[in-house]
């Protein structure tokens, strides 16, 4: 393994493959953070453009079999219920990347991480928000903030977590939603970086070497959350989702 990777030790590689699987295994359980706990993990020991390079290709093939998890029909259903929020997100998305070097990135994470440290906190303390039905209105404008945010900082999870949350979403439809929209998110970013320069040839063996374990990962955490109840499910994403928030935060200040 070390032939095919020189400037990585065999304790690396290893470490690795171990912060893949924990992130597929949360990915497998509540249907996101995968990217935010590579890219936390990853860049405590390797830069951070070759920790982004090894979250892409995995996040890419993780989420393809989140969508696609109760077979192409369910997913295209989704496709279209969920099309406005598609369609804003995706438009903004495209728009924001061009902004990337305007926005200071601290100010970006802080403005993803404090509302969703924020909304976890209320939930799991028992102060309750819902949405009672879907709006198309504030699809558009969920599914734009999240594409802000994704174009900008790569991470559109948590307004998407918070949007489902609130509507109520069951367990089974809200794992295939987030598959569908991270999904074309994850194929946004493997193409930008492409051409960014991120992905070549000295970084895409390294990407391609963390996909067994994040799958695995995925599998193992969706044994768990095919044995979990719709409660348990939700409390589960609320703490992911105060994790992920506290954890843009550390990196804004930080």
């Amino acid at each position: 393994m070390e032939e095919l990777f020189p400037s990585l030790s065999i304790f690396v590689l290893f470490l690795s493959l171990g912060i893949a699987f924990v992130a597929g295994f949360v990915k497998g359980v509540v249907g996101f953070a995968q990217p935010l706990i590579l890219i936390s993990g990853l860049t405590l020991f390797l830069s951070p453009e070759l920790a982004l390079a090894g979250l892409i290709i995995p996040t890419l093939v993780t989420n393809a079999m989140q969508a696609l998890r109760h077979g192409p029909r369910a997913a295209w259903v989704t496709v279209q219920q969920f099309r406005v929020f598609l369609i804003f997100g995706g438009v903004t998305l495209v728009i924001a990347a061009q902004m990337v070097r305007v926005v200071s990135e601290a100010v970006l994470l802080l403005a993803i991480g404090l509302p969703a440290l924020a909304y976890a906190a209320l939930q799991l303390g028992g102060v309750g928000f819902s949405l009672t039905r879907r709006s198309a209105a504030v699809e558009a404008v969920v599914g734009a903030i999240a594409g802000v945010f994704g174009g900008l900082s790569g991470v559109w999870g948590p307004p998407t977590v918070m949007y489902l949350t609130a509507l109520g979403t069951p367990k089974a439809d809200q794992l295939r939603v987030q598959g569908v929209i991270y999904g074309a998110g994850a194929v946004a970013l493997f193409g930008a970086h492409l051409t960014s320069g991120v992905l070549r040839a000295e970084t895409i063996p390294f990407s391609i070497l963390l996909i067994l374990p994040a799958v695995l990962g995925m599998w193992a955490g969706g044994k768990v959350v095919d044995r979990i109840d719709q409660v348990a499910f939700k409390r589960a994403t609320l703490f992911v989702l105060l994790l992920a928030g506290a954890n843009l935060i550390r990196r804004a200040v930080i």
